[in-house]
């Protein structure tokens, strides 16, 4: 089937109505939860896990797909009105369209992260067309030496790209390593670190760890931080660019929706390096440069475009090599699993209305989002005035109904209960807990290819430095840790997690 013959295939599954239906709920709950400071797609997806077990996998993986690419629409929304950004990949937005909506200018703000994005995800979707099928193939001629190495290299693009300190990002990577071995080893049927609790011996449910850490953890620290919120209340004008603002936002959308594509596809990317990146570097080139920090364009556009094409082309590694690039692809690994899917090169042909159709339908969700996000403008802006007392108990209770469902075991909400308290005490000491999730996930599976490697070369570990593909994964992955612990970089690095206003 050439490209043609697959796009139509996708077209087909993604336009039926009840596809239709699911990603018009995913963009927007995606929407909504990037609107709501203190909630986040990865959060809102592991909630909603539990309700996807009834849904054809199809439509399932369209709504947790929209839920997440809407959430960086719906993120720019608060940074511009209320100074408040609804999701980590729209701080840097806050920078600049705050400021042009104090200056009366928000309609004009909205409107460049509208165009932006659209443009970004649009552009994110053909890449993702073009170029996942290529890499699938290739993929299937990697062997579990090349696997396991690229897992390895994933891990460590997640440590080095991750903010904050480099220790602690190691750190959590190897926490996340050591709960994925928690439960009954496959090969001799003896337990694990399971503490002869019986609740245990199937290991530790990804949902638990992810509602935990990004739910109850987010909810914890969000309950000490909540202050008042100046929302702009007043009725957003002024939607339509001029011809001359429209050309000043060209360079910038093309710019960002370069560079978050190439970051989106890297394992530890994704959308909130992108935009941190783009915008840096659209402050150091861009003509108007005098007005960053005060309410320039360019400052919307950049990392809006950005932060929409990272979200997008993050999905290529985990739908062709089965490795999650973020959090988010981590737990859209878990919902393929649950479906009864095996992440990989192998759901291209074995499952190509899937694949296809999840292509399509982030063409759609964009089209959708760009309805819901400039007409329905005063019902966002309502809706970011709802006190967050009112919100939490409602978090908690689907929360806990969630866990519960999984296995109709009380231990699992206990469980929860603990890995939320773990998420607000890793909050409180600057641990990001991204990578720990990255490492549960992976970790599991790097140890099975680790064994069939062995396996096939008798024992011989040389086997991963044979090959070489392996062993150039590797020398990539000890490289990357090498350059990012010098000292001149570290500071380089924790700095462009650190942008100030100007």
């Amino acid at each position: 089937m050439d490209i043609f013959d697959n796009l139509a295939l996708g077209l087909d599954t993604a336009f039926s109505l009840v596809n239709l239906w699911y990603c018009l709920v995913g963009v927007f709950v995606g929407t909504a939860v990037g609107v709501l400071p203190g909630l986040g797609p990865i959060a809102t997806i592991a909630m909603l896990l539990p309700a996807t077990f009834g849904l054809p996998p199809v439509s399932a993986l369209i709504m947790l797909a929209g839920i997440y690419y809407g959430a960086q629409y719906g993120g720019s929304t608060t940074a511009i009105l209320v100074n408040l950004p609804g999701e980590s990949s729209s701080v840097v937005t806050a920078i600049d369209g705050y400021q042009m909506a104090r200056s009366g200018n928000a309609g004009k703000a909205l409107a460049t992260s509208a165009i932006a994005s659209f443009f970004a995800g649009t552009v994110a979707t053909i890449l993702l067309a073009l170029f996942a099928p290529p890499l699938a193939d290739l993929a299937l001629k990697f062997g579990p030496a090349e696997y396991f190495s690229l897992m390895v290299l994933g891990l460590v693009a997640s440590v080095v790209l991750a903010s904050g300190s480099l220790m602690k990002a190691i750190g959590m990577v190897i926490l996340g390593l050591l709960l994925g071995l928690v439960g009954t080893d496959v090969n001799s049927g003896t337990q694990r670190y399971t503490f002869d609790t019986p609740e245990l011996a199937d290991g530790i449910n990804f949902v638990i760890v992810a509602m935990g850490m990004f739910g109850l953890g987010e909810i914890i620290r969000n309950l000490e931080s909540q202050g008042a919120r100046q929302v702009l209340l007043k009725k957003v004008t002024g939607l339509m660019l001029t011809k001359d603002e429209f050309k000043r936002i060209i360079a910038p959308i093309l710019r960002g929706t370069g560079l978050g594509a190439a970051l989106g596809i890297l394992p530890g990317g994704g959308a909130m390096l992108a935009s941190f990146a783009s915008y840096s570097i659209e402050k150091k080139v861009s003509p108007n440069s005098a007005q960053f920090g005060k309410g320039a364009l360019e400052g919307v556009a950049a990392p809006e475009a950005a932060n929409n094409a990272g979200a997008q082309t993050s999905f290529i590694p985990m739908l062709t090599l089965g490795i999650p690039s973020n959090g988010v692809m981590a737990l859209m690994i878990g919902a393929m699993i649950i479906q009864g899917l095996q992440p990989g090169p192998t759901i291209m042909t074995e499952q190509p209305a899937l694949f296809w159709g999840l292509i399509v339908s982030m063409w759609i969700g964009n089209l959708f989002l760009i309805i819901l996000n400039l007409p329905l403008i005063g019902f966002w802006v309502r809706m970011i005035s709802v006190p967050y007392h009112m919100l939490y108990p409602a978090i908690l209770m689907f929360c806990s109904i969630g866990v519960f469902s999984l296995n109709n075991n009380q231990f699992d909400v206990y469980l929860m209960a603990l890995f939320g308290l773990l998420g607000y005490i890793f909050a409180k000491l600057d641990c990001e807990p991204a990578p720990m999730l990255l490492g549960f996930i992976i970790g599991p599976m790097m140890e099975e290819y680790l064994r069939r490697a062995l396996l096939l070369s008798r024992s011989d570990p040389m086997v991963f430095l044979n090959r070489p593909i392996s062993a150039t994964m590797l020398g990539i992955a000890a490289l990357a840790l090498i350059v990012v612990a010098l000292p001149v970089l570290r500071k380089k690095r924790d700095e462009a997690f650190h942008e100030e206003p100007a």
